[in-house]
């Protein structure tokens, strides 16, 4: 369920395969990324010679994509990319993964540290746009994502 909540921006719900909160710039793939071999658990940079999104950093970012992609091994890497503060803030997924959902919940029990894993539309979300996880009453997850707008800076100037 997609609602529009104010311009430029659209409040979706899903479902949690692991809960919890996170806020984050959206990278997003139209193609599935897999950790194991795709991402450098200790700089959080693709290394995926194959996929389109090589060189970029999912670190502090939320990752949206159609789902997972690959090895089983792909949870070890989601768990220690998870310890060294590497990992995204959080995925947002439009199918489950139950591989994804393992290094999340594996990095949660040995170090206490949550990483959101949703399952919901992910239609409409660029990269670039602000987005942020939170629970609603009744336990689901929502989604909130919002364009971006960069104020505009004449040629020469600088912050």
């Amino acid at each position: 369920m997609t609602q529009p909540v104010a311009t430029g921006a659209v409040e979706r719900l899903g479902t949690f395969q692991l809960a919890g909160e996170a806020d984050g710039l959206a990278l997003v793939f139209s193609q599935p990324l897999s950790f194991w071999g795709g991402i450098d658990a200790e700089t959080g940079e693709i290394i995926d010679h194959s996929h389109p999104g090589l060189g970029q950093n999912v670190a502090g970012m939320i990752l949206v994509m159609p789902s997972g992609r690959g090895s089983s091994s792909s949870s070890s890497v989601l768990a220690e990319a998870i310890r060294r503060g590497t990992a995204p803030a959080g995925i947002l997924l439009e199918r489950p993964d139950p591989i994804l959902a393992v290094g999340a919940i594996v990095a949660e029990f040995l170090y206490g540290i949550s990483m959101p894993l949703v399952v919901c539309d992910i239609a409409g979300i660029v990269s670039g746009d602000r987005v942020a996880i939170g629970t609603g009453a009744d336990g689901r997850a929502i989604v909130r994502a919002k364009t971006e707008s960069l104020p505009l800076r004449s040629p020469g100037c600088f912050p």
